[in-house]
């Protein structure tokens, strides 16, 4: 009997968990034994992330060679960044002006979530300026950082380190070489994780479906379409010209990727397939210092899902408010996302925390968020799809602008 791929053991999963969910809709008792199950997966995840992220890129950027040319790649990767997210937040208003999801939107029929652990996070960082994360990239105590998750500063040390490896030479082999076995290892422990994705994803869509039911969605039924067809419009059209440009297919890429999608849009969280995403790139040719440096920094810069949804969830506040926005008020919408979705990057809830941050400075009430906020799960999961499609992209194109040829896809789909 044929293996069932984990694919569709991840898609199994969410089916039932749906089912499960809509069956209990309202029991408590769901989410007290189900979200234990869910928040184990997404541990063992986050787990394995940082020691990933560490000896992939010091291994990777020992290798690499000197400052002027890992320099070259990270000024490259920035550009890059900065113009996709850029059209991203462009597409996301011109959908909003297209389709005016908020327009006609009864307030008295909608529920209010509670928001105020999303107010908390942006009150703390309010003042956390784009010059603020440039600055904190740099560690003072990279345990602590390391203890906290803090990817900036974590990729900061490791390219520090591994430059420090390569200058040596011959005494820093083997240094390199425990963090080169220390990255087997984790990898290998990544995919003895993933066979618990199928019971991670029942847990994690069951709490969801059980809590807010299949009903929550309707009053804001319009939201919902926008923002998903805004989605497959930007990675089929947008990124697909970009991937074109290169050399490649973006359907091949989805394809390549469909466990990773399938993972991430059933849990919505990129960070659970950040491990995997590493390994498949490099497995298609992208190098280790390019993979282990564009997609954790991506993590943080490249959030094109999220910059998307964050462009049309203030237009549509505005529009349900009747609030009127002119093109210069949606010219300085644009570039206060720019400046405010860096700012404050690796935040948790970073979408909600950045319209927060974003949406009192052009004029739109901020309380506008808690009508949103009930069915932010299933907004979320689209745009994390963005996200991973978005991020393993990335570094196929700065693979190919360094010079590198990338292995044929379907040798690799055999494989």
């Amino acid at each position: 009997m044929k293996k069932i791929s984990l694919a569709w053991q991840i898609f199994i999963g969410l089916a039932l968990g749906i089912i499960v969910g809509a069956v209990f809709y309202g029991n408590p008792h769901v989410a007290t034994y189900l979200q234990p199950i869910g928040d184990i997966f997404i541990r063992l995840i986050k787990m394995i992330v940082v020691p990933i992220v560490i000896s992939s890129l010091i291994v990777g950027v020992a290798g690499a060679g000197d400052m002027k040319s890992l320099g070259k790649l990270g000024g490259k990767t920035l550009l890059y960044f900065e113009i996709i997210t850029t059209i991203a937040i462009v597409v996301g208003l011109l959908a909003a002006n297209v389709f005016q999801p908020g327009d006609g939107v009864d307030k008295s029929k909608l529920t209010k979530t509670d928001i105020n652990s999303y107010v908390e996070t942006a009150q703390h960082t309010e003042s956390h300026s784009m010059i603020d994360t440039v600055v904190n990239i740099v560690p003072t105590n990279i345990i602590q950082s390391l203890a906290n998750g803090e990817m900036l500063p974590i990729i900061f040390f490791s390219v520090m380190f591994g430059l420090g490896l390569a200058a040596i030479g011959e005494k820093g082999i083997p240094i390199i070489n425990f963090f080169r076995g220390t990255a087997d290892a984790m990898f290998y422990v990544t995919n003895q994780i993933m066979k618990l994705a199928p019971f991670g994803v029942f847990a994690l869509i069951g709490v969801t479906v059980s809590k807010f039911g299949i009903t929550s969605l309707i009053p804001l039924g319009k939201l919902v379409l926008v923002v998903y067809g805004s989605m497959f419009f930007f990675i089929l059209v947008v990124l697909g010209l970009v991937a074109k440009i290169v050399g490649f297919n973006i359907i091949n890429l989805i394809k390549y990727l469909k466990d990773e999608l399938i993972l991430g849009y059933t849990t919505a969280s990129s960070e659970t397939v950040l491990p995997k995403i590493m390994e498949k790139m490099e497995k298609l040719g992208c190098p280790k210092s390019i993979t282990s440096f564009v997609i954790p920094t991506g993590y943080s810069f490249n959030l094109d899902g999220s910059t998307l949804y964050q462009a049309i969830a203030a237009l549509f506040i505005a529009q349900m408010y009747g609030i009127h926005m002119s093109i210069g008020h949606q010219i300085t919408l644009v570039l206060v996302l720019m400046l405010t979705s860096k700012g404050i990057a690796g935040v948790p809830g970073v979408s909600f925390v950045v319209l927060l941050a974003t949406l009192g400075s052009v004029g739109i009430p901020v309380e506008g968020l808690a009508f949103i906020a009930g069915i932010d799960r299933i907004l979320d999961m689209a745009r994390t799809c963005v996200n991973i499609v978005g991020n393993s992209l990335a570094a196929i194109v700065i693979t190919k602008w360094e010079g590198h040829e990338l292995k044929d896809y379907q040798e690799q789909k055999a494989a």
